[in-house]
Protein backbone atom coordinates (compact mmCIF):
# COMPACT_ATOMS: atom_id res chain seq x y z
CA UNK A 1 0.00 0.00 0.00
CA UNK A 2 1.41 3.17 -0.90
CA UNK A 3 1.42 6.19 1.35
CA UNK A 4 1.36 9.63 1.05
CA UNK A 5 1.21 11.51 4.06
CA UNK A 6 -1.60 13.99 4.98
CA UNK A 7 -2.04 13.89 0.86
CA UNK A 8 -3.19 10.43 0.54
CA UNK A 9 -6.26 10.10 -1.85
CA UNK A 10 -8.47 7.40 -2.75
CA UNK A 11 -10.28 6.04 -5.62
CA UNK A 12 -12.21 2.97 -5.88
CA UNK A 13 -10.89 0.51 -8.61
CA UNK A 14 -14.30 -0.44 -9.18
CA UNK A 15 -17.85 1.57 -9.97
CA UNK A 16 -19.47 0.05 -7.31
CA UNK A 17 -20.98 3.42 -6.98
CA UNK A 18 -22.96 3.03 -10.51
CA UNK A 19 -26.30 1.53 -10.73
CA UNK A 20 -26.78 -0.51 -14.15
CA UNK A 21 -28.70 1.01 -16.77
CA UNK A 22 -31.93 -1.97 -18.33
CA UNK A 23 -28.86 -2.74 -21.30
CA UNK A 24 -26.47 -3.63 -18.59
CA UNK A 25 -28.75 -5.12 -16.65
CA UNK A 26 -29.44 -8.05 -19.31
CA UNK A 27 -25.52 -7.92 -19.73
CA UNK A 28 -25.77 -9.07 -16.17
CA UNK A 29 -28.67 -11.68 -16.49
CA UNK A 30 -26.53 -13.24 -19.76
CA UNK A 31 -23.44 -13.42 -17.52
CA UNK A 32 -24.93 -15.43 -14.42
CA UNK A 33 -27.40 -17.32 -16.61
CA UNK A 34 -24.60 -20.06 -17.65
CA UNK A 35 -24.40 -20.68 -14.42
CA UNK A 36 -27.97 -21.23 -13.59
CA UNK A 37 -28.72 -23.42 -16.29
CA UNK A 38 -26.44 -26.26 -15.19
CA UNK A 39 -29.29 -27.07 -12.81
CA UNK A 40 -31.88 -26.32 -15.46
CA UNK A 41 -34.01 -29.91 -13.71
CA UNK A 42 -33.93 -28.37 -10.12
CA UNK A 43 -35.22 -25.13 -11.91
CA UNK A 44 -38.31 -26.49 -13.44
CA UNK A 45 -39.17 -28.59 -10.33
CA UNK A 46 -38.77 -24.83 -8.24
CA UNK A 47 -40.71 -23.39 -10.86
CA UNK A 48 -43.66 -25.94 -10.18
CA UNK A 49 -43.90 -26.00 -6.86
CA UNK A 50 -43.70 -21.81 -6.90
CA UNK A 51 -46.94 -22.58 -9.29
CA UNK A 52 -48.84 -24.71 -6.90
CA UNK A 53 -47.79 -22.33 -3.74
CA UNK A 54 -49.68 -19.22 -5.65
CA UNK A 55 -52.05 -21.16 -7.02
CA UNK A 56 -52.97 -21.87 -2.91
CA UNK A 57 -52.55 -19.20 -2.62
CA UNK A 58 -55.01 -17.65 -4.71
CA UNK A 59 -57.28 -20.19 -4.23
CA UNK A 60 -57.74 -19.53 0.12
CA UNK A 61 -60.17 -16.54 -0.55
CA UNK A 62 -62.15 -18.31 -3.34
CA UNK A 63 -62.78 -21.02 -0.03
CA UNK A 64 -63.26 -18.32 2.56
CA UNK A 65 -66.26 -17.27 -0.03
CA UNK A 66 -67.78 -20.19 0.36
CA UNK A 67 -67.57 -20.27 3.89
CA UNK A 68 -69.29 -17.05 4.63
CA UNK A 69 -72.15 -17.76 2.09
CA UNK A 70 -72.76 -20.98 3.65
CA UNK A 71 -73.12 -19.03 7.18
CA UNK A 72 -75.26 -15.96 5.12
CA UNK A 73 -78.83 -16.45 6.56
CA UNK A 74 -79.92 -14.37 3.77
CA UNK A 75 -78.69 -16.72 1.14
CA UNK A 76 -79.33 -20.25 3.06
CA UNK A 77 -82.16 -20.19 5.72
CA UNK A 78 -80.93 -23.48 7.21
CA UNK A 79 -77.24 -22.64 8.58
CA UNK A 80 -74.94 -25.28 8.15
CA UNK A 81 -71.29 -25.55 8.65
CA UNK A 82 -69.63 -25.82 5.13
CA UNK A 83 -66.79 -28.58 6.88
CA UNK A 84 -65.71 -29.56 3.63
CA UNK A 85 -64.54 -25.76 2.55
CA UNK A 86 -63.46 -25.42 6.32
CA UNK A 87 -61.46 -28.30 5.91
CA UNK A 88 -60.27 -27.29 2.11
CA UNK A 89 -59.20 -23.75 3.58
CA UNK A 90 -57.06 -25.42 5.35
CA UNK A 91 -55.33 -27.64 3.43
CA UNK A 92 -54.86 -24.53 1.18
CA UNK A 93 -52.78 -22.66 3.58
CA UNK A 94 -50.92 -25.73 4.65
CA UNK A 95 -50.30 -25.99 1.17
CA UNK A 96 -49.42 -22.50 0.85
CA UNK A 97 -46.97 -23.18 2.94
CA UNK A 98 -45.66 -26.83 2.34
CA UNK A 99 -45.15 -25.56 -1.42
CA UNK A 100 -42.99 -22.74 -0.89
CA UNK A 101 -41.01 -24.26 1.78
CA UNK A 102 -40.11 -27.28 -1.08
CA UNK A 103 -39.63 -24.76 -3.49
CA UNK A 104 -36.93 -23.09 -1.00
CA UNK A 105 -35.72 -26.40 -0.77
CA UNK A 106 -34.60 -27.46 -4.13
CA UNK A 107 -33.82 -23.89 -5.45
CA UNK A 108 -31.31 -23.08 -2.49
CA UNK A 109 -28.64 -25.70 -4.05
CA UNK A 110 -29.02 -24.18 -7.53
CA UNK A 111 -28.26 -20.61 -5.90
CA UNK A 112 -25.27 -21.71 -3.88
CA UNK A 113 -23.22 -23.39 -6.19
CA UNK A 114 -23.68 -21.32 -8.64
CA UNK A 115 -22.44 -18.35 -6.24
CA UNK A 116 -19.30 -20.09 -5.46
CA UNK A 117 -18.29 -21.41 -9.30
CA UNK A 118 -18.94 -17.27 -9.44
CA UNK A 119 -16.66 -16.15 -7.05
CA UNK A 120 -14.30 -19.23 -7.65
CA UNK A 121 -13.97 -17.88 -10.89
CA UNK A 122 -13.27 -14.07 -10.03
CA UNK A 123 -10.61 -15.25 -7.27
CA UNK A 124 -8.50 -17.35 -10.16
CA UNK A 125 -8.99 -14.67 -12.57
CA UNK A 126 -7.37 -12.03 -9.84
CA UNK A 127 -4.70 -14.05 -8.99
CA UNK A 128 -4.05 -14.58 -13.40
CA UNK A 129 -3.38 -10.65 -13.46
CA UNK A 130 -0.08 -9.05 -13.60
CA UNK A 131 1.91 -7.82 -10.33
CA UNK A 132 1.20 -4.15 -11.69
CA UNK A 133 -2.18 -4.61 -11.10
CA UNK A 134 -1.60 -5.82 -7.48
CA UNK A 135 0.80 -3.08 -6.72
CA UNK A 136 -1.44 -0.86 -7.51
CA UNK A 137 -5.24 -2.29 -6.28
CA UNK A 138 -6.85 -1.25 -3.42
CA UNK A 139 -7.73 -4.49 -1.62
CA UNK A 140 -10.20 -2.50 0.56
CA UNK A 141 -12.53 -1.85 -2.66
CA UNK A 142 -11.85 -5.18 -4.39
CA UNK A 143 -12.74 -7.20 -1.15
CA UNK A 144 -15.54 -5.19 -1.24
CA UNK A 145 -16.78 -5.60 -4.86
CA UNK A 146 -16.17 -9.67 -4.43
CA UNK A 147 -18.38 -9.63 -1.12
CA UNK A 148 -21.09 -7.61 -2.69
CA UNK A 149 -21.26 -9.32 -5.99
CA UNK A 150 -21.57 -12.49 -4.15
CA UNK A 151 -24.27 -11.15 -1.34
CA UNK A 152 -25.93 -9.28 -4.87
CA UNK A 153 -26.41 -12.60 -6.74
CA UNK A 154 -27.61 -14.31 -3.53
CA UNK A 155 -30.22 -11.30 -3.00
CA UNK A 156 -30.88 -11.48 -6.98
CA UNK A 157 -31.97 -15.45 -6.99
CA UNK A 158 -34.15 -15.31 -3.63
CA UNK A 159 -36.02 -12.42 -4.74
CA UNK A 160 -36.75 -12.77 -8.13
CA UNK A 161 -37.68 -16.89 -7.05
CA UNK A 162 -39.21 -15.97 -3.81
CA UNK A 163 -40.43 -12.31 -4.61
CA UNK A 164 -40.91 -11.08 -8.03
CA UNK A 165 -42.06 -14.22 -10.10
CA UNK A 166 -44.22 -15.29 -7.44
CA UNK A 167 -46.12 -11.67 -6.82
CA UNK A 168 -46.46 -11.07 -10.99
CA UNK A 169 -48.15 -14.60 -11.07
CA UNK A 170 -50.42 -13.70 -8.56
CA UNK A 171 -51.55 -10.44 -9.63
CA UNK A 172 -52.20 -12.39 -13.10
CA UNK A 173 -54.14 -14.59 -11.30
CA UNK A 174 -56.00 -12.66 -8.91
CA UNK A 175 -56.89 -9.98 -12.05
CA UNK A 176 -57.79 -12.88 -14.22
CA UNK A 177 -60.51 -14.22 -11.17
CA UNK A 178 -62.01 -10.68 -10.77
CA UNK A 179 -62.36 -10.49 -14.59
CA UNK A 180 -64.18 -13.75 -14.98
CA UNK A 181 -66.30 -13.60 -11.47
CA UNK A 182 -67.11 -9.93 -11.80
CA UNK A 183 -67.27 -6.61 -13.14
CA UNK A 184 -64.03 -5.67 -15.82
CA UNK A 185 -63.71 -2.61 -13.23
CA UNK A 186 -61.86 -4.92 -10.53
CA UNK A 187 -59.13 -6.01 -13.31
CA UNK A 188 -58.87 -3.08 -13.97
CA UNK A 189 -58.66 -1.38 -10.81
CA UNK A 190 -55.78 -3.38 -9.97
CA UNK A 191 -53.86 -3.45 -13.81
CA UNK A 192 -53.75 0.51 -13.74
CA UNK A 193 -52.54 0.83 -9.93
CA UNK A 194 -49.78 -1.62 -10.44
CA UNK A 195 -49.25 -0.18 -13.74
CA UNK A 196 -49.26 3.19 -11.72
CA UNK A 197 -47.03 1.93 -8.23
CA UNK A 198 -44.13 0.23 -11.24
CA UNK A 199 -43.97 3.42 -12.93
CA UNK A 200 -43.59 5.96 -9.89
CA UNK A 201 -41.39 3.09 -8.25
CA UNK A 202 -38.60 3.18 -11.43
CA UNK A 203 -38.98 6.91 -11.77
CA UNK A 204 -38.16 7.72 -8.29
CA UNK A 205 -35.73 4.82 -8.04
CA UNK A 206 -33.55 6.43 -11.23
CA UNK A 207 -33.65 9.77 -9.00
CA UNK A 208 -32.57 8.09 -6.06
CA UNK A 209 -29.50 6.35 -7.54
CA UNK A 210 -27.39 10.04 -7.56
CA UNK A 211 -27.84 9.30 -3.86
CA UNK A 212 -27.13 6.12 -3.75
CA UNK A 213 -24.45 6.21 -5.72
CA UNK A 214 -22.51 8.87 -3.75
CA UNK A 215 -23.08 6.82 -0.58
CA UNK A 216 -21.73 3.37 -2.25
CA UNK A 217 -18.77 5.39 -3.34
CA UNK A 218 -17.83 7.00 0.33
CA UNK A 219 -18.57 4.14 1.63
CA UNK A 220 -15.96 2.54 0.19
CA UNK A 221 -13.41 5.33 0.74
CA UNK A 222 -13.67 4.85 4.30
CA UNK A 223 -13.32 0.62 3.94
CA UNK A 224 -10.49 1.34 1.80
CA UNK A 225 -8.66 3.89 4.25
CA UNK A 226 -9.92 2.05 7.27
CA UNK A 227 -7.70 -1.26 5.94
CA UNK A 228 -4.90 0.40 4.61
CA UNK A 229 -4.54 1.83 7.88
CA UNK A 230 -4.52 -1.40 9.92
CA UNK A 231 -2.62 -3.03 7.49
CA UNK A 232 0.12 -0.42 8.31
CA UNK A 233 -0.34 -0.83 11.63
CA UNK A 234 3.31 -0.38 12.59
CA UNK A 235 3.98 2.66 10.60
CA UNK A 236 0.72 4.45 12.43
CA UNK A 237 2.88 3.29 15.53
CA UNK A 238 6.22 4.58 14.26
CA UNK A 239 5.12 8.10 14.19
CA UNK A 240 2.24 8.36 16.76
CA UNK A 241 -0.60 9.24 14.10
CA UNK A 242 -3.25 7.19 16.00
CA UNK A 243 -5.30 10.48 16.17
CA UNK A 244 -4.76 11.33 12.85
CA UNK A 245 -5.68 8.47 11.32
CA UNK A 246 -9.02 8.77 13.38
CA UNK A 247 -9.72 11.88 12.51
CA UNK A 248 -9.07 10.92 8.72
CA UNK A 249 -11.11 8.01 8.89
CA UNK A 250 -13.53 10.30 10.81
CA UNK A 251 -14.08 12.80 8.27
CA UNK A 252 -14.54 10.11 5.30
CA UNK A 253 -17.53 8.87 8.40
CA UNK A 254 -19.13 12.76 8.38
CA UNK A 255 -19.18 12.72 4.55
CA UNK A 256 -21.01 8.88 4.27
CA UNK A 257 -23.37 9.88 7.01
CA UNK A 258 -24.29 13.29 4.93
CA UNK A 259 -24.72 11.52 1.79
CA UNK A 260 -26.79 8.67 3.68
CA UNK A 261 -29.16 10.66 5.67
CA UNK A 262 -30.07 12.21 1.98
CA UNK A 263 -30.76 8.82 0.95
CA UNK A 264 -33.65 7.90 4.09
CA UNK A 265 -35.07 11.06 3.03
CA UNK A 266 -35.52 10.03 -0.69
CA UNK A 267 -36.61 6.61 0.16
CA UNK A 268 -39.02 8.73 2.74
CA UNK A 269 -40.61 10.08 -0.40
CA UNK A 270 -40.28 6.74 -2.22
CA UNK A 271 -42.42 4.61 0.10
CA UNK A 272 -44.95 7.07 0.65
CA UNK A 273 -45.70 7.55 -2.92
CA UNK A 274 -45.89 3.95 -2.98
CA UNK A 275 -48.20 4.08 0.40
CA UNK A 276 -50.65 6.72 -1.52
CA UNK A 277 -50.84 4.19 -4.60
CA UNK A 278 -51.80 1.06 -2.82
CA UNK A 279 -54.37 3.09 -0.21
CA UNK A 280 -56.10 4.38 -3.21
CA UNK A 281 -55.98 1.06 -4.79
CA UNK A 282 -57.58 -0.34 -2.02
CA UNK A 283 -60.23 2.58 -1.14
CA UNK A 284 -61.33 1.88 -5.00
CA UNK A 285 -61.68 -2.01 -4.87
CA UNK A 286 -63.89 -1.77 -1.49
CA UNK A 287 -65.92 0.68 -2.72
CA UNK A 288 -66.81 -1.24 -6.13
CA UNK A 289 -67.40 -4.31 -4.00
CA UNK A 290 -69.60 -2.12 -1.09
CA UNK A 291 -71.39 -0.65 -3.91
CA UNK A 292 -72.33 -4.22 -4.87
CA UNK A 293 -73.22 -5.83 -2.15
CA UNK A 294 -75.52 -3.33 -1.30
CA UNK A 295 -77.28 -3.31 -4.59
CA UNK A 296 -77.63 -7.46 -4.07
CA UNK A 297 -74.99 -7.88 -7.18
CA UNK A 298 -72.68 -9.22 -4.71
CA UNK A 299 -72.61 -11.69 -1.97
CA UNK A 300 -71.31 -10.96 1.08
CA UNK A 301 -68.43 -13.51 0.55
CA UNK A 302 -67.85 -12.16 -2.36
CA UNK A 303 -67.03 -8.57 -0.63
CA UNK A 304 -65.25 -10.89 1.96
CA UNK A 305 -63.12 -12.97 -0.66
CA UNK A 306 -62.30 -9.58 -2.56
CA UNK A 307 -61.18 -7.73 0.60
CA UNK A 308 -58.74 -11.16 1.13
CA UNK A 309 -57.46 -10.65 -2.50
CA UNK A 310 -56.82 -7.25 -1.83
CA UNK A 311 -54.70 -7.71 1.35
CA UNK A 312 -52.99 -10.83 -0.61
CA UNK A 313 -52.14 -8.73 -4.02
CA UNK A 314 -50.81 -5.43 -2.10
CA UNK A 315 -49.04 -6.47 0.53
CA UNK A 316 -46.35 -8.22 -0.97
CA UNK A 317 -46.96 -5.40 -3.90
CA UNK A 318 -45.90 -2.83 -1.44
CA UNK A 319 -42.51 -5.11 -0.65
CA UNK A 320 -41.84 -5.47 -4.39
CA UNK A 321 -40.93 -1.22 -4.49
CA UNK A 322 -38.37 -2.46 -1.91
CA UNK A 323 -37.38 -5.53 -4.23
CA UNK A 324 -36.67 -3.47 -6.95
CA UNK A 325 -34.38 -0.90 -5.65
CA UNK A 326 -32.61 -3.53 -3.85
CA UNK A 327 -32.72 -5.67 -7.22
CA UNK A 328 -30.79 -2.64 -9.35
CA UNK A 329 -28.10 -2.43 -6.48
CA UNK A 330 -27.80 -6.28 -6.92
CA UNK A 331 -27.52 -6.24 -10.70
CA UNK A 332 -24.75 -3.30 -10.35
CA UNK A 333 -22.79 -5.20 -7.83
CA UNK A 334 -23.00 -8.21 -9.69
CA UNK A 335 -21.48 -5.99 -12.63
CA UNK A 336 -19.31 -4.89 -10.53
CA UNK A 337 -17.60 -8.37 -9.42
CA UNK A 338 -17.90 -9.40 -13.24
CA UNK A 339 -16.11 -6.15 -14.19
CA UNK A 340 -13.01 -7.66 -12.32
CA UNK A 341 -13.06 -10.23 -15.27
CA UNK A 342 -13.07 -7.86 -17.85
CA UNK A 343 -9.69 -6.83 -16.32
CA UNK A 344 -7.35 -8.85 -18.74
CA UNK A 345 -3.91 -9.63 -17.53
CA UNK A 346 -1.18 -8.22 -19.52
CA UNK A 347 1.16 -11.25 -18.82
CA UNK A 348 -0.48 -13.98 -20.76
CA UNK A 349 0.64 -17.19 -22.22
CA UNK A 350 0.70 -17.53 -25.93
CA UNK A 351 -1.91 -20.27 -27.83
CA UNK A 352 1.01 -22.54 -28.50
CA UNK A 353 3.03 -21.81 -25.37
CA UNK A 354 4.77 -25.33 -23.79
CA UNK A 355 6.08 -26.54 -20.68
CA UNK A 356 9.32 -25.64 -19.90
CA UNK A 357 11.68 -28.46 -19.79
CA UNK A 358 14.30 -27.30 -17.43
CA UNK A 359 17.32 -29.25 -17.13
CA UNK A 360 20.47 -28.16 -15.58
CA UNK A 361 18.74 -24.11 -15.06
CA UNK A 362 20.80 -22.26 -17.27
CA UNK A 363 20.16 -18.27 -17.50
CA UNK A 364 20.76 -16.18 -20.76
CA UNK A 365 19.91 -12.46 -20.61
CA UNK A 366 20.12 -10.93 -24.25
CA UNK A 367 19.98 -7.48 -24.68
CA UNK A 368 16.83 -6.94 -22.53
CA UNK A 369 15.15 -3.13 -22.37
CA UNK A 370 12.36 -2.62 -19.67
CA UNK A 371 10.62 0.08 -18.20
CA UNK A 372 8.04 0.31 -15.58
CA UNK A 373 6.72 3.93 -16.96
CA UNK A 374 8.16 5.14 -20.54
CA UNK A 375 9.59 8.33 -19.38
CA UNK A 376 11.94 6.10 -16.98
CA UNK A 377 14.36 3.27 -18.55
CA UNK A 378 14.99 0.59 -15.75
CA UNK A 379 16.72 -1.76 -18.08
CA UNK A 380 19.87 -0.47 -20.88
CA UNK A 381 20.48 -3.72 -22.98
CA UNK A 382 21.72 -5.78 -20.30
CA UNK A 383 23.48 -9.37 -21.01
CA UNK A 384 24.53 -11.83 -19.20
CA UNK A 385 24.91 -15.55 -18.68
CA UNK A 386 24.29 -17.72 -15.73
CA UNK A 387 25.66 -21.45 -16.56
CA UNK A 388 23.58 -24.26 -15.32
CA UNK A 389 24.56 -25.30 -11.88
CA UNK A 390 26.39 -21.85 -11.07
CA UNK A 391 25.99 -19.01 -8.54
CA UNK A 392 26.19 -15.61 -10.11
CA UNK A 393 25.25 -13.03 -7.60
CA UNK A 394 23.93 -8.73 -8.65
CA UNK A 395 25.01 -6.34 -6.81
CA UNK A 396 24.86 -2.30 -7.26
CA UNK A 397 22.87 0.79 -5.29
CA UNK A 398 19.73 1.35 -5.36
CA UNK A 399 17.48 1.56 -8.13
CA UNK A 400 19.66 0.15 -10.29
CA UNK A 401 17.42 -2.09 -11.50
CA UNK A 402 18.55 -5.50 -9.99
CA UNK A 403 15.28 -6.40 -8.37
CA UNK A 404 13.75 -5.91 -11.94
CA UNK A 405 15.65 -8.24 -13.17
CA UNK A 406 14.46 -11.17 -10.61
CA UNK A 407 10.88 -10.25 -11.30
CA UNK A 408 11.27 -10.10 -15.36
CA UNK A 409 13.13 -13.32 -15.32
CA UNK A 410 9.91 -14.70 -12.75
CA UNK A 411 7.74 -13.25 -15.80
CA UNK A 412 5.57 -10.50 -13.78
CA UNK A 413 6.67 -8.37 -16.44
CA UNK A 414 7.64 -8.95 -20.09
CA UNK A 415 10.50 -7.33 -21.35
CA UNK A 416 10.28 -4.37 -23.67
CA UNK A 417 13.35 -6.16 -25.97
CA UNK A 418 15.51 -8.41 -25.96
CA UNK A 419 15.10 -11.68 -24.87
CA UNK A 420 15.11 -14.25 -21.82
CA UNK A 421 15.65 -17.58 -21.69
CA UNK A 422 16.45 -21.26 -19.42
CA UNK A 423 17.83 -23.64 -20.85
CA UNK A 424 17.71 -22.06 -24.69
CA UNK A 425 13.81 -21.96 -24.17
CA UNK A 426 12.37 -17.86 -24.42
CA UNK A 427 10.48 -17.94 -20.79
CA UNK A 428 7.77 -15.93 -23.13
CA UNK A 429 6.81 -19.31 -25.03
CA UNK A 430 6.53 -21.36 -21.96
CA UNK A 431 3.60 -21.69 -19.67
CA UNK A 432 3.96 -19.18 -16.22
CA UNK A 433 3.20 -21.73 -14.38
CA UNK A 434 5.78 -23.86 -15.44
CA UNK A 435 8.30 -21.36 -15.45
CA UNK A 436 7.38 -20.36 -11.70
CA UNK A 437 7.60 -24.09 -10.74
CA UNK A 438 11.17 -24.14 -11.56
CA UNK A 439 12.25 -21.37 -9.77
CA UNK A 440 12.04 -20.85 -6.41
CA UNK A 441 12.52 -17.10 -4.72
CA UNK A 442 13.47 -16.13 -1.03
CA UNK A 443 12.51 -12.00 -1.59
CA UNK A 444 13.75 -9.28 0.64
CA UNK A 445 9.94 -8.54 1.96
CA UNK A 446 8.59 -11.76 2.99
CA UNK A 447 4.54 -12.19 4.04
CA UNK A 448 3.70 -15.48 5.53
CA UNK A 449 0.21 -16.07 5.78
CA UNK A 450 -1.69 -16.49 8.97
CA UNK A 451 -1.18 -19.58 10.06
CA UNK A 452 1.15 -21.80 11.94
CA UNK A 453 4.75 -22.21 11.29
CA UNK A 454 4.40 -25.73 10.10
CA UNK A 455 1.90 -24.89 7.63
CA UNK A 456 3.93 -21.80 6.04
CA UNK A 457 6.94 -23.69 5.38
CA UNK A 458 4.54 -26.81 3.86
CA UNK A 459 3.42 -23.92 1.61
CA UNK A 460 6.47 -24.47 -0.58
CA UNK A 461 4.88 -27.48 -2.27
CA UNK A 462 1.71 -28.91 -0.88
CA UNK A 463 1.70 -32.51 -0.39
CA UNK A 464 4.74 -33.03 0.94
CA UNK A 465 5.04 -35.24 3.89
CA UNK A 466 5.81 -34.17 7.46
CA UNK A 467 9.40 -35.75 7.78
CA UNK A 468 10.33 -33.27 3.79
CA UNK A 469 8.88 -30.19 6.19
CA UNK A 470 10.29 -30.99 9.28
CA UNK A 471 13.51 -31.40 7.06
CA UNK A 472 13.40 -28.35 5.21
CA UNK A 473 12.82 -26.45 8.75
CA UNK A 474 16.01 -28.15 10.18
CA UNK A 475 18.37 -26.97 7.08
CA UNK A 476 16.85 -22.95 7.15
CA UNK A 477 17.78 -23.42 10.87
CA UNK A 478 14.58 -22.96 12.31
CA UNK A 479 14.87 -25.86 14.84
CA UNK A 480 16.45 -23.36 18.03
CA UNK A 481 13.80 -20.87 17.69
CA UNK A 482 10.84 -23.43 17.03
CA UNK A 483 12.27 -25.46 20.51
CA UNK A 484 12.17 -22.65 22.47
CA UNK A 485 7.85 -22.06 21.38
CA UNK A 486 5.18 -23.60 23.35
CA UNK A 487 3.23 -24.61 20.36
CA UNK A 488 6.27 -25.45 18.33
CA UNK A 489 5.40 -25.59 14.22
CA UNK A 490 2.11 -25.14 15.02
CA UNK A 491 2.55 -21.55 16.62
CA UNK A 492 0.39 -19.23 14.35
CA UNK A 493 2.68 -16.15 12.80
CA UNK A 494 -0.05 -13.84 13.00
CA UNK A 495 -1.53 -11.72 10.10
CA UNK A 496 1.52 -11.01 7.31
CA UNK A 497 3.10 -12.54 9.71
CA UNK A 498 3.67 -9.99 12.38
CA UNK A 499 3.86 -12.03 15.13
CA UNK A 500 7.28 -13.14 13.96
CA UNK A 501 10.58 -11.28 13.69
CA UNK A 502 11.80 -10.31 10.49
CA UNK A 503 14.77 -12.74 10.21
CA UNK A 504 12.56 -15.59 11.41
CA UNK A 505 10.18 -14.52 8.55
CA UNK A 506 12.95 -14.91 6.16
CA UNK A 507 14.01 -18.51 7.51
CA UNK A 508 10.55 -19.85 7.10
CA UNK A 509 10.82 -18.60 3.57
CA UNK A 510 13.85 -19.72 3.03
CA UNK A 511 12.83 -23.52 4.26
CA UNK A 512 9.75 -23.03 1.63
CA UNK A 513 12.04 -22.84 -1.19
CA UNK A 514 14.32 -25.62 0.06
CA UNK A 515 11.39 -27.91 0.01
CA UNK A 516 10.11 -26.61 -3.18
CA UNK A 517 13.38 -27.81 -4.61
CA UNK A 518 13.48 -26.03 -7.94
CA UNK A 519 16.01 -26.06 -10.79
CA UNK A 520 16.67 -22.46 -10.16
CA UNK A 521 17.48 -20.33 -6.78
CA UNK A 522 16.49 -17.05 -6.75
CA UNK A 523 17.64 -15.06 -3.67
CA UNK A 524 16.69 -11.04 -3.48
CA UNK A 525 18.20 -9.83 -0.23
CA UNK A 526 17.54 -13.23 1.36
CA UNK A 527 19.86 -12.41 4.21
CA UNK A 528 19.74 -9.10 5.25
CA UNK A 529 17.49 -10.09 8.19
CA UNK A 530 19.68 -12.38 9.59
CA UNK A 531 23.00 -11.85 12.42
CA UNK A 532 26.04 -13.60 11.07
CA UNK A 533 25.30 -16.64 13.00
CA UNK A 534 22.40 -17.80 11.14
CA UNK A 535 23.63 -16.26 8.45
CA UNK A 536 26.51 -18.03 8.17
CA UNK A 537 24.42 -21.10 8.98
CA UNK A 538 21.76 -20.99 6.19
CA UNK A 539 24.50 -19.86 3.91
CA UNK A 540 26.13 -22.99 4.58
CA UNK A 541 22.76 -24.79 3.95
CA UNK A 542 22.68 -23.38 0.75
CA UNK A 543 26.21 -23.70 -0.30
CA UNK A 544 24.81 -27.64 -0.05
CA UNK A 545 21.40 -27.28 -1.46
CA UNK A 546 22.86 -25.49 -4.39
CA UNK A 547 24.97 -28.35 -5.52
CA UNK A 548 24.05 -28.78 -9.33
CA UNK A 549 21.18 -25.90 -8.86
CA UNK A 550 21.53 -22.38 -10.74
CA UNK A 551 21.62 -19.57 -8.23
CA UNK A 552 20.86 -16.02 -8.73
CA UNK A 553 21.45 -13.77 -5.76
CA UNK A 554 20.64 -10.52 -5.08
CA UNK A 555 22.75 -9.22 -2.72
CA UNK A 556 23.86 -6.20 -0.35
CA UNK A 557 26.06 -7.74 1.91
CA UNK A 558 29.36 -8.48 -0.24
CA UNK A 559 29.75 -10.71 1.97
CA UNK A 560 27.78 -13.65 1.46
CA UNK A 561 28.57 -13.56 -2.38
CA UNK A 562 32.43 -13.84 -2.24
CA UNK A 563 32.13 -17.14 -3.03
CA UNK A 564 30.04 -16.79 -6.37
CA UNK A 565 31.17 -17.83 -9.80
CA UNK A 566 30.03 -14.72 -11.17
CA UNK A 567 29.25 -11.33 -9.73
CA UNK A 568 27.87 -8.54 -12.22
CA UNK A 569 28.23 -5.34 -10.99
CA UNK A 570 24.91 -3.08 -11.57
CA UNK A 571 24.56 0.77 -12.01
CA UNK A 572 21.79 2.97 -13.79
CA UNK A 573 20.45 -0.25 -15.05
CA UNK A 574 23.58 -1.28 -16.79
CA UNK A 575 26.03 -4.21 -16.22
CA UNK A 576 29.03 -2.24 -15.75
CA UNK A 577 31.59 -4.99 -14.00
CA UNK A 578 31.21 -8.91 -14.04
CA UNK A 579 33.52 -11.14 -12.81
CA UNK A 580 35.17 -12.98 -9.70
CA UNK A 581 35.13 -11.57 -6.39
CA UNK A 582 39.04 -11.37 -6.52
CA UNK A 583 39.06 -10.14 -10.21
CA UNK A 584 36.88 -7.37 -9.61
CA UNK A 585 38.95 -6.62 -6.60
CA UNK A 586 42.06 -6.10 -8.64
CA UNK A 587 40.01 -3.92 -11.25
CA UNK A 588 40.12 -1.16 -8.57
CA UNK A 589 36.17 -0.14 -10.26
CA UNK A 590 32.38 0.14 -8.67
CA UNK A 591 32.94 -3.02 -7.09
CA UNK A 592 36.16 -2.70 -5.09
CA UNK A 593 34.61 0.55 -3.93
CA UNK A 594 31.95 -0.87 -2.95
CA UNK A 595 33.70 -3.55 -1.07
CA UNK A 596 36.21 -1.27 0.45
CA UNK A 597 32.95 1.11 2.15
CA UNK A 598 31.29 -1.96 3.75
CA UNK A 599 34.51 -3.23 4.67
CA UNK A 600 34.74 0.31 6.76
Amino acid sequence: MSRHGGGRHYKSDSNSSNTVGMGEAWSVIKMIWPYLWEYRRRMAVAFLMLISAKLAVVAMPLALKQIVDGLDASLNPLITVPVAMVVAYGMLRFGSVFFAEARDAVFSRVTERAMRRMVLKVFRHLHSLELDFHLSRQTGGISRDIDRGSNGFSFLMRMMVFNIVPTLIEISLVAAILLFNFSVWYALVVVVCVGIYIYFTILTTEWRNRYVRETNQLDSQANTRAIDSLLNYETVKYFGNEEYEASQYDKNLASWETARLKTRMTLMILNSGQAFIISLGIILMLWLAAEDVASGAMTLGSLVMINAYILQLFMPLNFLGMVYREVRKALTDIENMFGLLKKQPKIVDRPEASDLKAQGGAICFDSVNFAYHPDRQILKGVSFKVEAGKKVAIVGPSGSGKSTLARLLFRFYDVQSGQICIDGQPIDQVTQHSLRQAIGVVPQDTVLFNDTIYNNVAYGRPGSSREEVLKAIELANLNDFIAALPEGVDTLVGERGLKVSGGEKQRIAIARVILKRPPILLFDEATSALDSDNEQAILNAFTSLSKNHTSLVIAHRLSTIIDADNILVMRKGEVVEQGTHTELLAQQGVYAGMWSLQQQ
